[in-house]
């Protein structure tokens, strides 16, 4: 594993597939322009509209976006990530599944999202995201990459439980995967010190693209995509507009940060 820049997206994903792939291969584009050599997107970077539309065109959704994933890693020349989609679930549910593919466009890890969001918040506003998403059944992978290093899958909501993550570090690995589309009353005040705690209690670092502001009715996003390294810095955040944060993923920082705090080597439970 080398040093090399990673890009974090920030989309204002809406119910318009072509939409949101077109601003997509846009922000890819930039990220790109800037030196990224692993591009990651946000959660429902495809599709962000009612549930009943997402189920009802997850087909269409899931067959576009799996395309769009592997031309636009060949076009540019780099790995990416696409941090959740619908696909169809014999169920007559969707999956919520993110999927890595190399430069090549060949698909490297895939993962189904298994904490789904059943919340009422305060604002008002209700999610019952098992309403519609059949929830994944395996524990997400590590992808073992001697360019880009050990990358661990998640996606959003899976940032409040600690024990996936820790899944992760014992399965080796060196970067965490946070696409998200966090709720704008949720993120405020807990988004960024999660995707911090993560970094710090498995000394990785953390890409966490995210979507932001209005997507329909009263959908709305918090935005700040950004990159953590294992200290817990913030190396770039993508503000609330969309756009990209490129940071610096470093084994030499990775390996300095594990030798000064070993916990990893320290548990004992």
């Amino acid at each position: 594993m080398k040093s090399y820049l990673a890009a974090a997206i920030q989309m204002t994903s809406v119910p318009d597939l072509e939409k949101n792939l077109n601003e997509a291969e846009e922000l890819i584009d930039l990220a790109v322009r800037q030196g990224a050599e692993l591009v990651c997107l946000p959660e429902n970077f495809s599709f962000l509209g009612a549930e009943e539309q997402k189920v009802a065109q997850a087909e269409k959704i899931a067959a576009a976006s799996v395309t769009f994933l592997k031309t636009m890693a060949q076009r540019f020349q780099v790995t990416i990530l696409g941090g959740g989609f619908p696909v169809p679930a014999s169920s007559g549910k969707v999956y919520n599944m993110a999927l890595l593919v190399d430069a090549f466009g060949t698909e490297l890890a895939r993962y189904c999202k298994v904490h789904l969001f059943d919340v009422n918040l305060p604002d008002g506003n209700t999610y019952r995201e098992s309403a519609t998403v059949e929830p994944g059944q395996d524990l997400p992978p590590v992808y073992v990459s001697e360019q880009l290093g050990n990358l661990g899958l998640s996606i959003c909501y899976d940032v409040r439980f600690a024990e996936l993550y820790r899944h992760l570090s014992q399965q080796g690995a060196e970067i965490l995967f946070v696409p998200a589309a966090f709720t704008a009353y949720t993120g405020k005040d807990h988004w960024q010190v999660l995707l911090q705690a993560r970094a710090i209690e498995n000394t990785c670092y953390i890409i966490a693209p995210a979507q932001t502001g209005q997507h329909y009715g009263r959908r709305q996003s918090h935005g700040h995509a950004v990159i953590v390294d294992p200290w817990g810095a913030i190396l770039a955040d993508a503000g609330d507009k969309p756009g990209v944060a490129i940071g610096e993923i470093s084994p030499h920082r990775l390996e300095q940060v594990r030798r000064q705090m070993p916990s990893l080597q320290h548990r004992v439970f």
